[in-house]
């Protein structure tokens, strides 16, 4: 049960891709994403985050639990999540290098299986994966619309140089993110569409955030998260991301 809940909250913050059929013919690539850097709050704003802190709380829904989430994310590249779950504290992190988390079956702190590891990683990223994607091989594609309940997106392709993708649903009116889609591992290790929906946007210090996020896997709602607090700036220490081999109290 436990490790069952370890391998759950991996899937947190995954994106995803799906195709699709109708393409812009007056906008491009780089048109979205810079209008999309706009509404956010814009490159200036993006550019001086050196860390955010986000304060909330999850729910589990298939498996009918929650409990208080944690996000602490350091420009360009690490992200820490710490989650008590049915009175279990649970941590996974990545340090720019090495994903790990900890393990309360055993009281200590392992490296993450390498599929997993990846993801986790690719969840690292910061804001300037939009402001400078090409620092990390990374190009942006307009691949068209996706009509959803009589309205049409915007589908921005962000493709990774390993060949991982992920579509970005973009509001046409706001220029805000709307939903995410990509494929990942779930917690038994098999391939499933993951979707998340981004609403309830708050201004923060300026920055457009997005307090309200869930979390699809193969069309079933798997996990609902919402944003209590957001910090900015905070002076994380890089030490705050790094593996320590030595028993989780």
């Amino acid at each position: 049960m436990k490790k069952s809940i370890i391998l759950c909250i991996l899937t947190i913050g995954l994106l995803t891709l799906l195709p699709s059929q109708t393409f812009s013919q007056t906008q491009n690539a780089e048109d979205i994403l810079e209008k999309m850097i706009d509404a956010q709050g814009g490159r200036i704003a993006l550019g001086k985050i050196q860390d955010t802190v986000l304060t909330g709380y999850m729910e589990m829904i298939q498996m009918g639990y929650g409990g208080s989430l944690t996000t602490y994310q350091k420009e360009p590249n690490k992200l820490r999540m710490d989650a008590t779950v049915q009175g279990i504290v649970i941590t996974q992190s990545f340090d720019g290098e090495t994903a790990w988390m900890s393990n309360p079956m055993t009281g200590s702190t392992e490296e993450m299986p390498l599929v997993m590891a990846e993801d986790f990683g690719r969840s690292a990223l910061g804001n300037d994966v939009l402001l400078n994607p090409e620092k990390f091989g990374i190009t942006y594609i307009l691949t068209g619309k996706e009509l959803l309940e009589g309205k049409e997106y915007f589908v921005l392709s962000q493709n990774f140089s390993d060949g991982f993708k992920v579509n970005f649903l973009i509001d046409p009116e706001t220029y805000l993110m709307y939903k995410t889609k990509t494929t990942a591992k779930n917690e038994v290790g098999e391939e499933v569409d993951i979707e998340t929906v981004f609403t309830d946007y708050k201004s923060i210090d300026d920055i457009l955030i997005a307090h309200t996020l869930v979390t699809y896997q193969d069309g079933r709602e798997f996990m609902r998260r919402t944003i209590t607090k957001v910090d900015f700036n905070t002076g994380l220490e890089d030490t705050w991301f790094i593996l320590k081999r030595e028993k989780v109290i």
